[in-house]
């Protein structure tokens, strides 16, 4: 029997978190294998390539800005559950790992004087998000570390669904996809979030949830899932699902303000911030300003903006494909699946309790994000999380022998149940969106225990497998926003 290849850390996704571990832990000498799921064009398919908004980040220059201000602006959009110690302690390591990021190839906007442009988003009292052409940061963040990993030479990339975790006992050891098993002595989960558990996403495809159901599968804490966040701005464009692009709140933060189809406000009275409140605030305005008007979307005025086509390429470029122009057109946005706040408990290094698994990015909770998460705070934590469990790998034990035999590793997997997708994202949308309540949920969690609804079959195609691990983590999301019968940022009971 051939003995499969053990790497010194296995890395299952290739956005931020997932490369910037598998470029630092390469760095100080270890092996790493990234394996990722292919878009179309078989680049990794990673929410990291589409973030228009930045990194939010201190600059210790500033006599404006300070490490407790940022915890402060935290912990006021992510309410309670922001755990400020955690949060404290992954804001302060920021600026060296943006440093360290730069060092690697980044290039991000400055100012005439050579130093980082700094802007504002909602949530946030100061300006402190660095951005990259503008609303491109994700792109170029994804291009350079693409680009680093591409030249270090203990470091393998490949394309492949990871579809259940190996197990040593209990120790997990690999992860099992159909090309074969791939082996680590310790094994990290950066698959990103779950966006695509509803009908419109500004995700991309393979965001449906994998690592959540593979490290509760493996025994791991999941919780708070039912805190996703909904972007306010996703572009609205009729009959429309999946993943649609998103109209960053950067835009706003350079004058552009929402109106209703009546060319009201949206935002007037509502917060002291007004279009730059926090997300959660400003997604249940438009939401109100929809019910009360009637109409299917609402409205982003950024034509008072100088040369926007220049400011922010990206999102002309998206609103000039549905036959319109930011410049002098009213942009028609809606709330949209954007980021899931909860995920995989973790430590500050990354790990899970379940001996080998890590997790960092979206797919993991570390507490930074609460209920609610601050505008640009989530390429931070990925940058800085990545950096840490590349730390923690380098004393991980070997791998037992028996591991690599074959005959005493166990597959860990999630239930084959599925519901299907089109139906249960309409489910999701419905009962589990910006808008809950008692009665919903308890309809949604009904429909999910209906066997009528989901059905048990073997899991034949890459989509079969998605489409299980999107019904396994609907079903813990709905469980827990049942659960939890008060809106933590909102501070009010949710009514039947």
């Amino acid at each position: 029997m051939t003995v499969p290849t053990v790497a010194d850390l296995l890395v299952v996704g290739a956005g931020v978190a997932g490369l910037t571990a598998a470029v630092a832990a390469a760095d100080a000498g270890s092996t790493v294998t990234v394996l990722f799921k292919p878009s179309t064009g078989g680049s990794p398919s990673t929410s990291t390539a589409y973030a228009q908004g930045g990194i939010a980040v201190v600059d210790p220059s500033d006599p404006e800005d300070s490490i407790d201000r940022h915890v402060a602006d935290t912990v006021a959009a992510g309410g309670p559950l922001v755990d400020v110690v955690a949060a404290r302690s992954i804001l302060a390591d920021g600026p060296a790992a943006v440093d360290r990021l730069i060092s690697w190839g980044a290039e991000f906007d400055r100012r005439a004087d050579g130093r980082l442009r700094r802007t504002r988003e909602g949530g946030h009292t100061v300006s402190r998000i660095i951005h990259a052409g503008g609303d491109a940061t994700g792109a170029e963040v994804q291009r350079a570390l693409t680009a680093a990993a591409k030249t270090r030479p203990t470091l393998a990339a490949r394309p492949a669904q990871a579809y259940a975790l190996l197990a040593d006992g209990d120790r997990i050891v690999g992860v099992r996809t159909a090309e074969g098993d791939a082996f680590g002595r310790t094994v990290l989960l950066a698959t990103g979030g779950a966006g695509h558990l509803f009908s419109s996403t500004t995700n991309p495809l393979g965001a449906t949830g994998d690592g959540i159901a593979l490290a509760e599968a493996a025994g791991a804490d999941v919780r708070e899932l039912e805190f996703v966040q909904f972007h306010p701005t996703m572009l609205y464009t009729p009959g429309a699902r999946g993943r649609r692009p998103l109209i960053s709140e950067a835009v706003r933060g350079e004058g552009a303000h929402l109106v209703d189809a009546n060319g009201d406000a949206v935002m007037d009275g509502v917060h002291p911030m007004g279009d730059l409140a926090p997300r959660d605030v400003v997604a249940r305005a438009v939401t109100d300003a929809m019910e009360r008007t009637g109409a299917p979307c609402a409205f982003l005025d950024a034509t008072m903006i100088p040369d926007v086509a220049g400011r922010f390429p990206t999102v002309t470029e998206a609103v000039r494909a549905v036959g319109l122009d930011p410049q002098t057109d009213l942009i028609p946005v809606v709330p949209g699946a954007h980021y899931l706040c909860g995920g995989v408990v973790t430590d500050l290094h990354g790990a899970t309790g379940v001996p080998g698994l890590h997790a960092a990015g979206e797919v993991a909770r570390t507490g930074l994000h609460g209920a609610n998460r601050l505008a640009s705070n989530s390429i931070l934590e990925a940058l800085v999380m990545g950096m840490r469990v590349a730390a923690a790998a380098r004393s991980a034990p070997p791998l037992a022998a028996s591991a690599l035999s074959g005959g005493a590793v166990r597959e860990v997997a999630p239930s084959h149940a599925r519901a299907e997708r089109e139906p249960l994202q309409d489910a999701m949308t419905r009962s589990c969106g910006v808008r809950r309540t008692v009665d919903g949920l308890s309809a949604l969690t009904a429909l999910l225990a209906d066997p009528g609804f989901v059905a048990e079959a073997p899991a034949v195609s890459s989509q079969d497998r998605e489409d299980a691990v999107l019904t396994a983590v609907a079903r813990r999301m709905a469980d827990q926003a049942l659960a939890r019968q008060v809106s933590v940022t909102e501070v009010e009971e949710v009514r039947p």
